[in-house]
């Protein structure tokens, strides 16, 4: 089974204050899922039409453990956290096996 990838992609941050309360209580739910953040920030370079966007790349031990955390209901908590705090585009995908 291939592992999964949540991949947060930040088209705005609108609150750096609730940015940060999300992450603080987003990030322990994570890693008590099983979740191993690999990067986050901003690109060091962006090629072929990219835009500059803070990224975050979530590994878990497969795609439905991945859309299970987020679909839980203390991850959905975090949601309210963040509120209108960015805008984000947010993708689970499959590892390569």
């Amino acid at each position: 089974m291939p592992k999964g990838y949540w991949l947060n992609i930040f088209r705005s941050i609108n609150d750096p204050e609730k940015l940060a309360a999300y992450i603080k209580v987003a990030g322990p739910i994570m890693r008590a899922s099983g979740g191993t953040v690999l990067t986050r920030g901003e690109p060091t370079k962006v090629y072929e039409g990219g835009i500059m966007m803070r990224t975050v790349v979530i590994e878990f031990e497969s795609v439905e453990k991945a859309m299970a955390v987020y679909e839980s209901p203390e991850y959905q908590v975090t949601l309210s956290v963040l509120g209108d705090g960015a805008e984000r585009d947010v993708r689970i995908v499959p590892g390569i096996e």
